[in-house]
């Protein structure tokens, strides 16, 4: 099937195992809660209805610290919808104080460690050029 929109995550390359399945998880959230991407529900073959998921494959790159600045940057002049999630949210517990530490930082000064991303598909491969996919 073939899509106008792609979805990436780009992760800071040294993060944690556990920090980036956190970051992935919370990312993808904020895509999947409010882009239209999620499909039908899954029913198996006893008629068990599972949550429906997105309708299309999401890559997920690695990125240093640099290259996440200069992704955002250059990601906002493009036409991409993202969530970001920076290091300082690791310290904290709940939706509202995640919201004010980000708040506390200029956009330049942004301590970056994950990035998700839905846009146009030449813009988001544009900006993603170069970037090795997470191993």
């Amino acid at each position: 099937m073939e899509f106008d929109n792609k979805i990436v995550v780009i992760l800071r390359n040294d993060l944690l195992i556990w920090q980036k399945l956190n970051v992935t998880a919370f990312l993808m959230s904020g895509i999947g809660g409010t882009q239209d991407i999620i499909g039908e529900p899954y029913v198996d073959g006893d008629g068990i209805a599972y949550l429906p998921m997105s309708q299309q494959p999401i890559m997920i790159y690695s990125a240093s610290n640099q290259e996440l600045k200069e992704i955002l940057k250059k990601a906002l002049t493009k036409e991409v919808k993202m969530a970001i999630y920076t290091e300082e949210i690791f310290k904290t517990y709940n939706d509202v104080d995640n919201r004010a530490k980000v708040a506390e930082y200029k956009t330049d000064d942004l301590n970056l460690v994950g990035i998700g991303m839905i846009g146009k598909k030449n813009h988001v491969n544009k900006l993603t050029k170069g970037l090795n996919l997470h191993n």
